[in-house]
């Protein structure tokens, strides 16, 4: 039987979270919580707290929060006179993005001025390749999925000069998911070799296809220094097709529109280590009989709109010696009959060395059978079909398919693995 009083389990540094008591809630944290009380109507509405100081069986009693419960309640459940923030909205006193996330409907959420620049430089404070940066002067290139709110990263059909904020300039010019015609990437390329950034920023597989134009182009950007993965899940392959004609360090930035940012480390070394400044993440084991396998809840710090508790991000992440690795959503994650999972990872570690791609994309489309995609120069080396056949499970049939490009989602986002639902 579990001890009411055992402490859970965070991802945070020991110093986030301060000297621990017994069958007491860190003070850190219980100061978060009864802030988030304070700040959000929605919380007392969903589960009372008292007064007395918060034990873990209280914390653990408090309902977890879905995307979908925001949804369905609607992002002006978190205020108590939501006027007062239409009002500062007029002001610029506060800012409202839609993320679609893992949900079929956007997600609206509000932020206050401020608060995506304070997360962001907290991420960058925790990572050696990125402090560099803080608080001073440098050129940045952002190529995000279209999908993202235009607020955080503007699309819109304007000249460079305007794409251009704060040494920031945003590549994305189209509003159509992915149809990047090759006027486009000429227009890029003319951007990056003007812009001559020392970051790199974007969602991987934007990036891959951007290192492919610029490839082609014969294209080199010798003042870039760092690549920051974000956005969305990598795989190795655009790792390396990135590295090979960007030669930079990567820098793997994992967060959301509405939690912010929260892990931050270098790409595929499983270091990934919490923002401590800018959220508290809980660990929860995701299934029974996997070891070090967690789906995260994460509590926002110091926020004052919508301020997230015991928040589900819908990722599952795995605990390694040096750190962390985010495997995925949950529901882009295959579980094999005999109860082992199968991430990007393993699909990346099961493609032979002779094999390169500048994208990829594994299908479930029945019980036994999967359609592994590919954007490749070449045609895969043989053996590829076994391979991946065999990290999936005994018994399962890959068939390959070599495309111009894959599809994303209408969010402009890509899932590496496709299983059927559960």
């Amino acid at each position: 039987m579990e001890n009411p009083a055992a402490a859970s389990l965070f991802a945070n540094s020991p110093a986030a979270l301060g000297a621990p008591e017994a069958g007491r809630l860190p003070a850190p944290l219980e100061g978060e919580i009864r802030s988030i009380y304070r700040r959000s109507p929605l919380y007392g509405q969903r589960f009372p707290l008292h007064l007395e100081p918060l034990g873990w069986s209280c914390y653990r009693e408090i309902p977890i929060l879905t995307k979908q419960e925001i949804l369905d309640r609607g992002h002006t459940a978190f205020f108590a006179d939501y006027a007062e923030i239409e009002r500062g909205l007029q002001q610029k006193k506060y800012e409202y993005e839609h993320t679609s996330g893992s949900t079929a409907q956007p997600m609206t959420v509000v932020m206050e001025d401020g608060w995506w620049n304070a997360q962001l430089r907290r991420a960058y404070l925790a990572h050696p390749q990125l402090a560099q940066y803080v608080d001073r002067p440098y050129r940045k290139a952002v190529l995000a999925p279209v999908g993202c709110s235009s607020n955080l990263c503007p699309y819109e059909d304007h000249p460079f000069p305007h794409r251009y904020f704060d040494g920031t300039v945003y590549l994305n010019l189209s509003s159509d998911p992915f149809a990047f015609p090759e006027s486009e990437w000429d227009r890029i390329m003319r951007e990056l070799q003007a812009l001559k950034p020392e970051v790199l920023e974007g969602e991987p597989i934007y990036l891959s296809l951007l290192a492919r134009a610029a490839k082609k182009r014969r294209v080199r950007v010798p003042s870039l220094r760092t690549v920051i993965l974000t956005y969305g899940k990598a795989s190795l392959q655009h790792s390396r097709r990135i590295a090979e004609v960007f030669p930079a360090a990567q820098v793997d930035l994992y967060g959301s529109t509405e939690a912010g940012y929260i892990f931050v480390g270098d790409a595929f070394r499983d270091n990934l280590r919490v923002i401590d400044g800018n959220a508290f993440v809980e660990l929860v084991p995701w299934r029974e009989g996997l070891a070090d396998i967690y789906q995260i809840n994460v509590t926002t710090r110091d926020r004052e709109a919508m301020p997230l508790l015991r928040y589900f991000t819908g990722d599952i992440v795995r605990r390694a010696p040096t750190g962390y690795r985010i495997l995925g959503r949950e529901r882009d994650l295959h579980l094999r009959p005999d109860g082992a999972v199968v991430s990007a990872f393993e699909i990346d570690a099961a493609l032979p060395d002779t094999f390169s791609c500048w994208h990829w994309s594994l299908v479930q489309v029945s019980d036994n059978r999967w359609d592994f995609q590919y954007v490749a120069d070449a045609v895969a080396p043989d053996g590829l079909e076994a391979s991946v056949a065999a990290a999936l499970g005994e018994g399962v049939r890959v068939n390959l398919f070599r495309r111009k490009f894959i599809q994303p989602a209408a969010s402009g986002k890509f899932a590496l693995l496709k299983p059927l639902p559960r």
